[in-house]
């Protein structure tokens, strides 16, 4: 055996480990629900096994679940015993099967984490839903109303802290400065990790409390991705229509990231918002008053995480995008800087699976990342042109012709209704 010094082997190991990370493919998100998932018969864990030779051929690194304990609402977004991995998806041992068949395509999941506020097991001495049970037959998570923040006061009993977020209506919000909170809930996600399998999170509501306690959660549990909902209205002019400048609404997201430690994403509402608006022909909006993309990716795009539509804004009517224009709107995500995320519903329930498959190799195939450089060419209310890392050029809009300004040495790689994308030769 060689007796190379210890210090040798670690620079190997390191220059070794750096090497790996380098080569690792960039981020690429899958949702793999939709609102209605927890009705499907025989369950949706065990239908989503079908699906995950599909998901991977996309290039998908990582599927984000629903959330996985029991509920007293089906969807999963009113959590209790959180132990307790029998919902309405499937039961434990088919969410350990499925994270496991994603992970024999090296795919990592992503669980939908509901920590701001829980449904009670029973009722106190004064007949409030308030006592809580973790799922366990020790006293995990066992929680009292002292565990409620104190401004809730219909569940509280006036000794815990403060809320430090958004009230959510509809369940007790959760003390998260109480250490008993921070240090349960965090080894009940270790768990999550350690023994069902997750590899990250997605925070749900996570204006529900401060970035500084999303931090704490992050550093405690290390996840290997976490993107997190931070879902504000955009801005409005007087007249009701989008205002053009969305700094504010950017710069929020931003701010959140870096009071949450700097490592964790956000979905990028800002893009979204603007994109679904600008398809109308009003593509000038897509370049910023610096001549840059307008959303979260820029000016923080490494940790922005794009989308055309989600569990919520399409699945529940609340903000979806124009159905028509939808594959526009993945190609201006797949082919632009940011961690894109794709739907479900889009991908297997509208047939676009083989054009988005297309545009996610045209990505890979480049090494498009979420820092990449964008150079918008053309920002006009019919036609949007962008150039990515000098390597691809992306086209959305009814405009079709687009004059010389797409290079002689770049050639079509995909196109569609109203939408184009070229590669170098």
């Amino acid at each position: 055996m060689n007796n190379l010094p210890i210090t040798s082997l670690i620079h190997t190991y390191l220059a070794f480990s750096l090497l790996i990370h380098a080569f690792a493919a960039p981020t690429l998100l899958f949702q793999g629900f939709n609102w209605a998932s927890n009705k499907k018969e025989g369950g949706w864990y065990n239908s989503l096994m079908n699906s995950v030779s599909d998901i991977a051929a996309a290039g998908v690194t990582h599927v984000w679940l629903p959330p996985p304990s029991q509920s007293a609402a089906p969807e999963g977004y009113l959590p209790g015993r959180l132990y307790d991995l029998n919902s309405k998806y499937g039961n434990e041992a088919e969410l350990k099967a499925l994270i496991n068949a994603f992970r024999s395509k090296g795919i990592k999941c992503i669980a939908d984490i509901v920590i701001n506020h829980r449904t009670a097991e029973k009722q106190d001495s004064r007949g409030i839903w308030c006592i809580f049970e973790g799922g366990t037959a020790d006293d995990r998570l066992d929680w009292g109303p002292s565990l409620i923040c104190k401004d809730d006061k219909n569940y509280s009993d006036g000794l815990g802290n403060l809320d430090t977020g958004t009230d959510f209506p509809g369940a007790p919000d959760i003390d998260h400065l109480n250490p008993r909170v921070q240090r349960e809930l965090s080894d009940w996600m270790n768990w999550l990790k350690t023994e069902i399998g997750f590899d990250g999170w997605r925070f749900d509501y996570a204006l529900g409390y401060s970035p500084s306690i999303t931090k704490v959660y992050m550093e405690n549990t290390s996840p290997n991705f976490a993107v997190g909902e931070i879902w504000n209205s955009l801005l409005k002019e007087q007249d009701g229509k989008l205002a053009y400048n969305q700094d504010q609404h950017r710069n929020e997201l931003a701010q959140w990231v870096k009071n949450s430690g700097g490592v964790v994403t956000a979905f990028d509402f800002t893009t979204k918002g603007i994109l679904q608006v600008a398809m109308n022909g009003e593509l000038w909006r897509m370049k910023d008053s610096n001549g840059n993309p307008p959303g979260m990716i820029g000016i923080l795009p490494g940790n922005a995480a794009t989308f055309i539509d989600n569990h919520d804004t399409y699945s529940q009517n609340l903000s979806p995008f124009p159905s028509e224009k939808v594959l526009q709107g993945y190609v201006y995500i797949l082919t632009h800087p940011g961690v894109p995320s794709l739907f479900y519903d889009h991908f297997f329930e509208w047939g676009l699976k083989d054009e988005i498959i297309k545009l996610t190799t045209i990505r890979s195939r480049n090494g498009i990342s979420a820092t990449s450089k964008v150079q918008i060419m053309v920002a006009d209310s019919d036609l949007y042109v962008a150039m990515i890392d000098d390597k691809v050029i992306a086209k959305i809009g009814p405009k079709y012709d687009v004059g010389n300004i797409i290079p002689p040495n770049f050639q079509i790689a995909t196109s569609g209704l109203d939408y184009a994308v070229w590669e170098k030769k």
